[in-house]
């Protein structure tokens, strides 16, 4: 039974439909994601995962993500500029592994520090020119004479 008194809102949607304000909206006409899927405790921190593409590394647990760092070292050193960032860089991990040591949270990894040392000797190792070959100087074609000049002795 329609109402013979409409309210200031009604009224501001009704005049948005009829200018046309709601046609061509993103998701019309389609089905409400997750609508039909069981419930989750969990949905909203699975969508913000998702919406704001937060990388899968930042959920790990620390003891798991510093075993990553230590496995992607070198690849990593590899665009440090100069032997101190490249040592700054590694103490750091370093030092944040010895924390994790002292108090372990998180699964129970096998993880020791990284020796600096060999690093550096790696990243230095992949910074080096490889030796070019020698040049070899292209043998000069023999001139040829022309048949004017054959005849000559």
């Amino acid at each position: 039974m329609p109402s013979q008194f409409q309210s200031v809102v009604d009224a501001q949607i009704r005049a948005a439909e009829a200018r046309g304000a709601f046609d061509n909206l993103p998701g019309a006409g389609k089905p409400i994601p997750g609508l039909m899927e069981p419930d989750d405790p969990a949905w909203w921190i699975k969508g913000f995962i998702e919406r704001e593409n937060v990388p899968t590394e930042m959920l790990l647990p620390p003891s798991l993500a510093m075993r990553r760092e230590v496995e992607r070292l070198p690849e990593t050193v590899r665009t440090l500029r100069s032997e101190r960032e490249v040592r700054e860089h590694v103490e750091d991990l370093n030092h944040r592994i010895r924390r994790w040591i002292q108090i372990p949270l998180g699964p129970q990894v096998p993880l020791a520090p990284v020796d600096v040392d060999e690093i550096v000797a790696g990243w230095a190792e992949a910074r080096r020119p490889a030796p070019t070959p020698p040049r070899i100087a292209p043998t000069p074609t023999p001139r040829r004479r022309r048949w004017w000049h054959r005849r000559r002795p």
